[in-house]
Order: C-alpha cells, then structure tokens, then sequence
C-alpha cells in the first residue's frame, strides 16, 4: 500500500491491490478498463460524419466516424479528458468545448473532421471565455451562451459579424435554432428561480422576441427542439403543469400550442422523427426507462421493444434507424440500433474485451415522512441471506436519479462483499415536480429523512448489518453524506464524500455562477438573505458531532464544490482530531482519466474496508 503525499491533512491509503483473489482483482479492473462509447450524433446535412466519445485510449476523448469509409479517429487528445463535442451542420468540423484540467471554464473551439485538436481553432473570438451555456450551429447562424460571475450572456454569428443579443445577471443559454436559422430559442431565469425557467424565441434577423412561455411559479419550462423541418417552426418544449414533466408542441409564429397527453407513469422526454409527424418519446419510471413512438397525425403511441434497464440516449437517423444506448445493472452498456423493419442489433462494438457483468437490482418501496421513497438494492452474487455490511450509495444532482443502469462502480463495492443500497430521495427526478421540489427551503434534511427511512427498512428487513452501514455519494451525494455523519451519527460506520458541498457558505463564494443561482433558487435566497437556512443546512454546522471515520476526495481545479470550503471542514475535523483522511487530485468535479477512477474507487472500497474492520 501507498499513501498520498503533499498535503497537510491526513493522507488516503493507496492500496496495491483490492482483493488477494488474482480473479477478483482483475474482474473489478476489467469493468473500468473497458472501452465504452456514447450514441454517435451525426452532422444534420451530412449524416455519414459522427462524433462520439470514448475512453477507448484510458481517457474520455472525442472521436469522429465516417460511415461511408466506417473509419474511427480519436481527434482529441487532453490530460484531462474532453467531453463535449458536436459535428457542424454539413459535416466539415467538430466543435468542443476546451477547458483547463477540468475546470469547466473555456471557449468552444473547431476542427477539421478529419483533422486533431493541433489544428483546433476559435471560431468565435469575440465571445470571451466562460462556463457553456448552450450552443446552436447551423449554416447561416451559430449561437453560443458564456456564463461568469457576472452573470449570462448569449451571442450569435451571422455571416462575419457576432454579436452579444442577450445578457442577464441571472442563468440563461441558448436552447435551440430553427431548421431554416430564423429563430433561436432561449431559457432564462429573469423571474428568479433558475430551476423552473421560462423560455422566449427571438428572431434571428435583429433579436426582436417572436414570443414568450412562461408558466408561473413552480413550474418549469424547457425547449427541446425546434422541428427538423424547414420552414416549420414548430418547437417541442417539456412543461409541468400537471405535477410531473410532459410535452408539448408550440407553434411558435402562430403562439399557438398543443399539450401531448401521453398515458405513460412517470415522467418522459423526446426528440422529433425526421419528417416531424412523430416523435421518439423516451419514457422513465421507477429507476428503468423505456422508448416510445408517438404518432402526432393520430395521437397514437406504440413500444419500441427494449429490455428493462436504462436508455442512455436516443436518436432517429434519416433512414428511420433508432439508434440508442442500453445497459442494466447486470449487463453493460451497449450502442444499438433499430431498424425501420424492427431488426435490432449492436451498432458500435467498442474495441477490446467487454466488460465482465455483475448482479442485477431489485426494488424497494419504503414508506417515508414525505411519502414512500424508491431505493434500488443489489446483493453480492455469493452473499449468504445477511445481515450484510452495506453502503448506501447516494446520486449526485440533486435533479438526478439512480436507475438500473451498469455500474463498475457499484459492481466494484458488490465484489468487495457490501449490499449497496441506492435511494431515489426527494429531490430526485423522475417522481414527480412535488417530489422533485420537496427539498426547496430544506436541502439535505429534507433528503436525509428518506435515507434514514431505507436504512430503517434495511436493518429490519435483515438486509443490512446495523453495525456495518457506509454512507457515500460524490458532488450532491457527497454533501447528502458529510450531513448525514454530522446530523445521524449513530447510523453511520464510516463515511465517503467525493467532491462534497461541506462548508455551504464558502463554497457559494467561490463555486459558478450557474450553480449559486441555483442555489438561490433552492435556499430562497443568498446566504446574507436566508443565513439561518444555509447554516442549519451546511454540513460544517455538524462536524463537532461526526464520530465515524471519513474520506473525503476533491479536485483542485472544481469550479462546482471548490476546494477551499472542503478544507475548511478538513480543519475542522483536524481541529477535533477526528479520524478522517483525505484525497486531492488534479483536476475538476471528478475525473474523465479511467486510471484515475479506478485509484479513487480502490481507496474508497479500501478504506470502507480498514474502517469496517
């Protein structure tokens, strides 16, 4: 074993190895090493030209395939990874977003299609450097949004000429452009709460507003595309005016709408079929989603046969060919594609060995204070009837969910002889507006209520050791996870909180301006218009009462959950000699270099171990 070196707080331990079992060791490093691939979008007028990424070469990078010729090229090649990318409209070049070590804040940047990111340029060098906030290409228009701490700006360029159309001191980015470039459709916050936005379409000859959506308090609008047809400016838009996110279609010349209702549970999302009469409706519930056709001529809905598990994106080629990206928590991911006759068949096949698959999820229904909480629960393949020791692994987000969906990760602490809860708290999507919002005014409390209840039902159910129990989570769940050690201390046998919230305060000083209005939005206001909020909600509030053991692991260039305010609480917790250790890495909010997850997830595992033990 190694320690890291170089900081001031109490090092992480760097095992050698996981497991003494040379099968096991290679199984769980197998899953992370092998190469995956994200559906490949291809360039509107040019379908043969797609971008995908990849870690095929150990880092998320970005790759372009020409069908015509079926040849793959890896076209970046960063330290730290690149994730955003997208082809121009006729194919030429690839447009990505370059940032520093993972910082987040950069400038998009262009490329030859057959070309590497030495012949990266800037196209757009009047936009000045930011976090992204939306970008549209088209042939005649390109729109981009920058946000800074000063606030949001977008930006269009047409012909030779760009200039700043928009700019607020609250969130807003560029949504989508019309098929024919006239108009560009926008989401902004300038009613004040970034999580519920409204929407205005401008012109793009002047930027005069065409048109405005806005719902009302509480109910959030989000414009997902304008049709792909020329001169049919119909805009597909998600709206929540029934309790839970559904579509719509508006007109947007007209200002005329129409509400879809489609009889599904849950919550759905989609994108338009090429000649716009029908949409590809991807359906989510209970943890699993599904995809749909939505015939709009007849208002007819028919399954697109999938196995239960997770879509991870979704498309319609031009020749009718859904294309998409399917995993469970058993089996890994594959990229698929559908043909028009319903033949289905695996589309890219990433190179080298598959990932070895682990055990699949069952569900759990626990009733909560705030109603009843949905958890997905594995078992060790291999694992007696319990009581186990188990880690409840909490998502990020907030707006997120955990679904049955493959995992290295979860696989890795399965193989290592832990149950690994995963709990849907409130605040989680796809349950719901109420559910999602019942956290407004309350953040993490409100979340951690919910925990406690799956941990209850875990222990009586025989499940779960209670004397065996980890709490982890990374972003989001590592703030959820500090809380939970300092506000439930006798639950909790040990603690990991990766890329955490821990002094709340502090980090609203220093993280993005996107994320602090979204937390204004969250709390009711900055930190000086609701004090007591931020301090009955802020782990640092707590750490005199932390008693297990933490690891805390952190990027020194995160723009998200900044590295100052986690070393707040580290001293805290030094202060107190408290057991804790600690993990700093160079780069963002987490990392796209496969060799650095599977370190950071060997120390995690290894110190639940040590700690259990």
């Amino acid at each position: 074993m190694s320690t890291q070196s170089g900081n001031k707080y109490p090092p992480a331990v760097v095992p050698d190895r996981l497991f003494a079992d040379a099968d096991a060791e290679s199984r769980w490093r197998a899953r992370f090493h092998a190469a995956r691939i994200s559906v490949p979008e291809w360039a509107r007028d040019a379908p043969d030209a797609n971008v995908y990424v990849s870690n095929a070469s150990g880092v998320w990078e970005v790759y372009t395939w020409d069908r015509a010729t079926d040849s793959h090229r890896r076209v970046t090649d960063r330290p730290n990874g690149t994730l955003h990318a997208t082809p121009a409209p006729d194919g030429s070049a690839v447009w990505w977003f370059d940032d520093t070590d993972g910082d987040e804040f950069g400038s998009w940047v262009s490329q030859p299609f057959d070309g590497d990111s030495s012949a990266a340029t800037k196209p757009l060098p009047e936009v000045h450097d930011g976090y992204p906030a939306g970008l549209e290409l088209g042939s005649r228009v390109i729109a981009v949004g920058v946000s800074t701490d000063d606030g949001s700006e977008l930006f269009a360029k047409i012909g030779d000429k760009t200039e700043r159309f928009y700019s607020h001191s609250d969130d807003a980015g560029i949504a989508s452009l019309s098929r024919d470039e006239s108009l560009v459709a926008i989401s902004h916050s300038e009613h004040g709460d970034s999580r519920h936005p409204a929407l205005r379409v401008l012109a793009t000859d002047g930027f005069a507003t065409v048109a405005e959506k806005y719902d009302g308090e509480g109910k959030g609008l989000s414009a997902l595309e304008f049709s792909p047809l020329p001169g049919d400016q119909r805009l597909l838009v998600l709206h929540e005016r029934r309790g839970r996110e559904e579509l719509l279609i508006w007109d947007v010349r007209a200002d005329t709408e129409t509400e879809l209702e489609i009889d599904l549970p849950g919550e759905v999302v989609a994108d338009w079929y090429p000649d716009a009469r029908a949409l590809l409706v991807v359906h989510f519930h209970q943890g699993r989603s599904s995809l749909h056709r939505y015939d709009l001529d007849t208002a007819s809905l028919s399954s697109v046969d999938t196995p239960a598990g997770r879509i991870g994106g979704a498309g319609v080629r031009p020749d009718g060919t859904i294309e998409y990206s399917w995993s469970s928590a058993a089996e890994p991911t594959a990229v698929r594609g559908r043909a028009a006759d319903g033949t289905d068949a695996v589309l890219l096949a990433p190179p080298g060995e598959q990932a070895p698959g682990s055990s699949p999820v069952t569900d759990a229904f626990v009733e909560g204070v705030g109603g009843q909480v949905h958890a997905l629960v594995s078992r060790p393949a291999d694992a007696g009837p319990g009581p186990l020791p188990t880690v409840f692994s909490l998502h990020g987000g907030p707006h997120a969910a955990d679904e049955d969906r493959f995992s290295a990760y979860r696989a890795t602490w399965l193989d290592a002889g832990f149950a690994v809860v995963e709990v849907n708290y409130r605040g989680s999507t796809g349950y719901g507006s109420a559910w999602r919002d019942a956290i407004e005014g309350r953040p993490g409390l409100t979340e951690l209520e919910d925990v406690a209840a799956v941990h209850d039902w875990a222990v009586e159910s025989g499940l779960s050791d209670k004397d065996k129990c980890v709490v982890n989570g990374a972003s989001w769940g590592g703030y959820l996870s500090l809380l939970a050690l300092g506000t439930q201390p006798t639950r909790w046998a040990a603690g990991i909180a990766g890329v955490p919230v821990a002094d709340y305060v502090a980090a609203y000083e220093d993280e993005m301006e996107q994320l602090r209005s979204f937390d204004r939005a969250l709390f009711g206001g900055a930190p000086s218009d609701v004090p007591a909020v931020y301090k009955e909600c802020s782990p640092i509030t707590y750490v005199d009462a932390v008693a297990a053991p933490v690891l805390i692991l952190a990027g020194d260039n995160d723009p998200r959950c900044p590295i100052r305010q986690i070393e707040n609480y580290l001293d805290r917790l030094g202060a107190r000699d408290a057991p804790h250790e600690f993990y700093r890495y160079d780069a963002g909010h987490g990392s796209l270099v496969i060799a650095e997850t599977i370190k950071q997830t060997s120390i995690e595992v290894d110190f639940a171990l040590r700690a259990l033990r």
